[in-house]
């Protein structure tokens, strides 16, 4: 094992390279090229035994991903924003072949207005396609995510492909230092890849819903894929153990923070957690008895994890970094259906909406998340879901619409 400093798409082409995929279809764009360009200098180089095509979009790459992983060779790819978007069809027929590969997401606030900074409306538009959701922190973590998704989508109770995602430039183009292990290490936790399952292997055939004809066939098929996706709750906790036992690293699907003595606690996912961290270890310096959960996995929804974590807790407030337009923050709708019927779920809880496209979260913004949270205690009252936003943000819309109105007047005259 050694040390690096590397970015978090460094990172991800390591996690690829680790796992000895066998194909690499492609498609640049930003901020996800990196993870391809390192890749295929690897492959070009002779360090790495794949075979790397460069795909003419990303509905093909999405495709070519799908098919070659059915027919039994290790598949990884990734993408970013709009590329997903573009590839959208694919996800769903790839979930429905039942197919085990791994797609790295970059995330990035989707257009328009056109933004290169991340937020998460890209990953959690396909939150219902069926793919099995990762959400990372740091680039560590982006590295054995890789690791061990290939163990969770190769398992039999599963066969499922999996999407990892990671901030757009505040991970991406990060570089922190990273432990990567030798393939003697990954071997022990990753063997070679034995597909049982494979759409064109003569010796082992196999029938799967591709073409049904009726309800009932769909409906079958569907909810199968649903109860796959339920077995990843019981498959990720065996694979973060045996994760754990070798490597020394361990990742539940929920990240518990300062959280055993919490009354009030913030639920984040992705990177920006590291911000929630920063800010509940000041409201500790103050007395304040604050934790963090961070949600990792994203789908299936660690319903019965979130219950106990927060059993017993004052207040609860959900931080989305997107935003479901005439709905309010996705995840925060989650949260509160898993803890609806709960008899000792926390008193209120709060949904805010922060770091769209990037946009930073300051501590004078978590300091008005616990104002909110111990004044909905106090008066019973739960507000709507509130936008972070700073004054300064305002000052520099303002800025901008001045800029705008006297250019106006100038063509005007």
């Amino acid at each position: 094992m050694v040390k690096e400093m590397l970015t978090g798409n460094s990172a991800a082409a390591w996690g690829a390279r680790l796992s000895e995929v066998d194909y690499i279809p492609a498609f640049p764009i930003t901020p996800q090229t990196e993870i391809i360009e390192v890749i295929s200098q690897w492959i070009n180089d002779g360090e790495m035994n794949a075979k790397f095509t460069n795909m003419d979009s990303e509905h093909s790459m999405i495709t070519a991903a799908g098919t070659a992983a059915a027919t039994g060779a290790r598949v990884f790819s990734a993408t970013s924003s709009q590329g997903l978007l573009y590839g959208y069809e694919m996800l769903y027929n790839v979930t429905g072949w039942r197919v085990p590969l791994v797609l790295v997401n970059v995330s990035r606030g989707l257009s328009a207005p056109i933004t290169l900074e991340p937020d998460h409306n890209d990953v959690l538009s396909a939150r219902d396609s069926g793919f099995i959701q990762i959400h990372a922190e740091t680039c560590q973590e982006i590295l054995d995510t890789i690791l061990m998704a290939y163990r969770i989508a190769e398992d039999e109770r599963v066969l499922l492909p999996v999407l990892i995602n990671m901030d757009g430039f505040y991970l991406s183009f990060t570089r922190e230092p990273v432990e990567v292990p030798g393939k003697d290490e990954v071997s022990k936790f990753l063997p070679e890849y034995n597909p049982k399952h494979a759409f064109f292997k003569a010796s082992n055939p196999m029938s799967q819903g591709v073409a049904v004809l009726g309800g009932s066939a769909y409906s079958y098929f569907k909810y199968q894929m649903h109860l796959a996706s339920l077995n990843v709750l019981t498959v990720h906790d065996e694979v973060a153990g045996e994760f754990k036992r070798i490597f020394g690293r361990s990742y539940s699907a929920i990240e518990a923070f300062k959280i055993d003595d919490a009354e009030y606690v913030i639920i984040m996912s992705n990177s920006f957690t590291i911000k929630g961290k920063a800010a509940v270890n000041k409201f500790r310096e103050k007395g304040l008895k604050a934790g963090l959960l961070r949600l990792r996995l994203i789908r299936p929804f660690p319903s019965n994890e979130l219950k106990t974590l927060l059993k017993g807790k004052k207040a609860v407030a959900v931080i989305d970094q997107n935003i479901s337009p005439g709905s309010g923050g996705i995840l925060s709708k989650d949260v509160t259906t898993a803890l609806y019927h709960e008899p000792d779920r926390p008193e209120v809880i709060l949904s805010f909406i922060g770091g769209l496209g990037g946009k930073d979260i300051s501590h004078a913004e978590f300091n008005h998340i616990v104002e909110e949270m111990e004044k909905s205690i106090e008066t019973g009252i739960v507000p709507e879901t509130q936008l972070l936003y700073t004054k300064n943000d305002l000052d520099q819309i303002n800025n901008l619409l001045n800029i705008a109105g006297k250019t106006l007047e100038e063509l005007r005259n």
